[in-house]
């Protein structure tokens, strides 16, 4: 499958994955900032994300391959790969399958282990969506509070707006595989997967998506884990306290 991506900046490749319902845009400004240290950014859209491609094939053993894919036809070698969420549990897979690829691997808010599915209110208010009879934005984010109270996730979720047509809204993502596919975006990593260099993973404040006790977990598969906690953040937590994300980030991949 061939990713879509947004490419700036000149120097190392660094590849960034977006999380579940989002996409590489989302990533815009932080890249930007990245590139200006002598990198070049890819922000990738991953399968049913953005403008990549659809599929009613979809697990991390395949986003995997896609970024195998995308970095054999761009001729990526010696990589920087940053992923979020369901984009960190890719980043991870394919870490340690290409480890040869990658030379340093950050994950943010996520960790290896089976996650309970809880994105329930949200595939439900996105399904609710009439785009026959919602042809604004304030329309559909009126429909999507009934469902999504907090306002900045409907924020989020309203960056897969676009006009298909004149007059007509749709939506980017495969909105059809992701509900079919949702219990894949909790699974767990194969514990046989290692990737032995060093692996930061950044944690929201807020956020409980990493916990002390699974730092144990995350050992056993990345042995030489860093962890470090982004200060008034929940699991947005690039988007929550950017400056401290990037100066984590950039200290990291400096070193």
């Amino acid at each position: 499958m061939k990713l879509y991506a947004n490419v700036f900046g000149e120097g190392q490749p660094f590849v960034i994955l977006h999380g579940f319902l989002g996409m590489g845009d989302n990533w815009k400004t932080l890249g930007k900032k990245i590139s200006e240290q002598g990198f070049q950014v890819h922000l990738v859209d991953q399968r049913n994300h953005g403008r990549s491609p659809h599929s009613s094939d979809f697990s991390y053993a395949y986003m995997a391959e896609d970024v195998l894919a995308y970095c054999n036809d761009n001729n990526l070698e010696n990589i920087v790969l940053l992923g979020h969420s369901m984009g960190g549990k890719t980043a991870m897979l394919f870490a340690a399958q290409n480890a040869h690829l990658v030379a340093k691997l950050i994950v943010a808010d996520i960790g290896p282990k089976y996650y309970p599915l809880h994105h329930q209110d949200i595939l439900d208010g996105l399904s609710s969506l009439d785009f026959e009879i919602l042809n604004t934005r304030q329309k559909v984010d009126q429909e999507l509070s009934l469902y999504v109270k907090d306002i900045g996730v409907r924020m989020f979720l309203l960056k897969n707006l676009y006009w298909k047509d004149k007059g007509q809204l749709g939506l980017r993502i495969n909105l059809k595989s992701l509900i079919e596919n949702a219990s894949q975006i909790g699974v767990e990593l194969p514990e046989k997967f290692s990737y032995l260099r060093e692996v930061l993973f950044l944690k929201g404040e807020k956020s409980n998506y990493i916990l002390e006790n699974d730092k144990e977990r995350i050992k056993q598969q990345f042995p030489n884990a860093i962890f470090k906690e982004i200060s008034a953040a929940g699991h947005w937590l690039h988007a929550e306290n950017p400056t401290d994300f990037l100066v984590q980030v950039l200290e990291f991949i400096k070193k």
